[in-house]
């Protein structure tokens, strides 16, 4: 889980354009949006790109996003959890 999570950050900060940051920057428990990374609606779309391209995952209902994309940890285990079946 922990090398998913790195590996995660590390697609985050290329797919978002976020130079300043690194994936030590980043808490596996911090909110992605709002007050953690503050990252938008803008962003979402990417990581529904990185989803889909990097894991092969599809969301099925976009309204069931904001719980999965809370965090690193929450999407790590999402991730997980679809790659297992």
């Amino acid at each position: 889980m922990e090398k998913l999570m790195q590996e995660l950050k590390e697609r985050l900060i290329e797919a978002l354009n976020l130079e300043e940051i690194t994936p030590e920057d980043i808490d596996n428990e911090a909110p992605l949006f709002g007050e953690g990374l503050g990252l938008d609606s803008i962003d979402a779309l990417e990581i529904i790109l990185i989803l889909e391209k990097d894991y092969g995952i599809r969301l099925e209902n976009p309204a069931e996003a904001k719980p999965i994309f809370y965090s690193v940890k929450t999407l790590a285990d999402y991730i997980a959890g679809c790659t297992k079946k």
